[in-house]
């Protein structure tokens, strides 16, 4: 009886403890915040002031450079992002489309993205490429959208 007793003790406790450290769902925003592998972008979203944006109700989805795709930007390309905050919101917008998109929806096409210029998504079979990004890690779901991981930084077409 008091092995039973003891058991349902700690059963209770172990359940009690599980619900307690379940969180509320992230947004898009947190979830790049919470993923170690993108901390360059995540830093790079706080600077350009997009955090807000990123926590707002969307529904995004974000095709998120990977810390390893910035490092193959140039250095020079990187500062210049960094002096020119225009530059830097313009560059990281283009990683984000207006609506939630699972890789499974992903069709062969242009797609706008929330600075207005066009992407080239493309999908075959369980492979997304999104212009010559590949994605790596896909679905990784938000409360307010989804985030893809890619392997590349891509960078906008110019301005007409």
């Amino acid at each position: 009886m008091f092995l039973r007793r003891t058991l349902l003790a700690a059963a209770t406790v172990a359940l009690v403890s599980a619900c307690a450290s379940m969180s509320a769902p992230k947004t898009v925003a947190d979830t790049l915040a919470a993923n170690p592998a993108l901390s360059t972008l995540h830093g790079l979203v706080v600077k350009a002031g997009l955090t807000p944006t990123l926590q707002g109700t969307g529904p995004f989805t974000v095709f998120a450079p990977t810390n390893e795709a910035f490092k193959a930007v140039p250095q020079k390309t990187m500062d210049a992002l960094a002096k020119d905050p225009a530059m830097l919101k313009n560059v990281l917008t283009y990683h984000v489309v207006p609506g939630k998109l699972a890789s499974s929806d992903i069709k062969a096409g242009p797609m706008k993205t929330i600075n207005g210029a066009n992407v080239a998504l493309a999908r075959a079979g369980d492979f997304v490429t999104v212009e010559d990004a590949m994605v790596q890690t896909a679905n990784i779901a938000a409360s307010n959208g989804v985030v893809h991981t890619v392997d590349r930084v891509m960078i906008p077409p110019a301005k007409k």
